[in-house]
């Protein structure tokens, strides 16, 4: 075991060194170049790490295989890698962006369906998914003011995960530890902030089992419980990669939550919601979601269970 944990940190390690050398390079080239070398990056790594490779295929089946040939299925699969080859380029190129103006590169509609909330003076949630280019979407409103705070899941890899908390801090909002910041959470709504939050991963979380792609998957419940406890509105927001490689944000009408005497049946009906709306705005753009994360690892034990906390 200890050499294995002494394996994995000088692994951690070098990758973050070879991460610090790369985002160098891509802040000292032109943005289109820098997307020309990750989308190859990209390209690489989809043909040969056959475990994510395969991931990517096996799910994009189990969503489309009704619907798409093999063929258009791997063209899709191999089109995340380009996507996400073109998401990282940016990400890593932030301080870049900042300086040349965040605004040029990034149009938004229906931001007046969070202003209208924030105006309220007790806070907003936001749900976003792993979709397009969400680190830009937050270092967007936050350039633009508007009071930002986004829980993250603290990476395995330390180094990593100072990158990305540096460069979240860098444009601007803050980050609050997923598990470990309710406190933080609830001050900041106290404060009349937008809590963004990432809902569309299998973690170990509390959560409620809703359909994804005509399938159980297990789904964070966070939104849910903090809407009903604090009474505030849940609102979709989402940013996606448009042709010209400029970026779009679409922020909608806050979803309409169902509360009864039954909490538990409504804590599952409104997370069904959430599921729904970032699962509509997948299918438009199926291409810039994380296909290569286990989705629908965590099953329900009983085919009665609904609700399901981590172990």
């Amino acid at each position: 075991m200890a050499k294995n944990a002494h394996y994995k940190k000088l692994r951690d390690r070098l990758f973050t060194q070879i991460l610090h050398l790369l985002i160098g390079i891509l802040r000292r080239i032109p943005r289109r170049v820098a997307i020309g070398v990750m989308r190859l990056i990209g390209a690489l790594i989809f043909t040969f790490s056959r475990k994510g490779r395969c991931l990517t295929i096996s799910h994009l089946s189990m969503a489309f295989g009704h619907e798409k040939s093999d063929a258009e299925i791997r063209s899709l699969a191999k089109n995340v890698y380009r996507h996400f080859a073109t998401a990282l380029a940016d990400t890593m190129r932030l301080p870049v962006i900042l300086r040349q103006g965040i605004n040029t590169l990034i149009k938004a509609e229906g931001m007046h369906h969070l202003e209208q909330a924030l105006a309220q003076g007790h806070g907003a949630l936001m749900i976003t998914g792993h979709f397009g280019n969400w680190e830009l979407l937050g270092a967007w409103m936050a350039q633009n003011n508007y009071p930002l705070r986004v829980v993250g899941t603290t990476l395995e890899n330390p180094g990593l995960d100072k990158i990305v908390v540096e460069m979240r801090n860098q444009a601007g909002y803050t980050n609050i530890a997923r598990g470990s910041g309710t406190r933080e959470i609830i001050r900041s709504l106290k404060q009349g902030c937008a809590i963004g939050m990432l809902i569309d991963q299998d973690t170990q979380v509390p959560g409620a089992f809703v359909q994804f792609f005509g399938r159980l998957a297990h789904t964070p419940t966070g939104a849910a419980i903090l809407a009903r406890k604090f009474q505030i509105p849940i609102i979709p927001i989402f940013m996606y990669l448009k042709d010209d490689l400029s970026y779009q944000i679409e922020c909608e009408a806050p979803l309409t939550l169902e509360y009864t005497d039954d909490e538990g049946r409504d804590l599952v009906v409104n997370t069904q919601k959430c599921s729904d709306v970032y699962e509509r705005i997948i299918r438009r753009f199926p291409e810039q979601w994380v296909w290569m994360h286990k989705r629908w690892k965590t099953q329900p034990k009983k085919k009665s269970e609904t609700i399901n906390s981590p172990n």
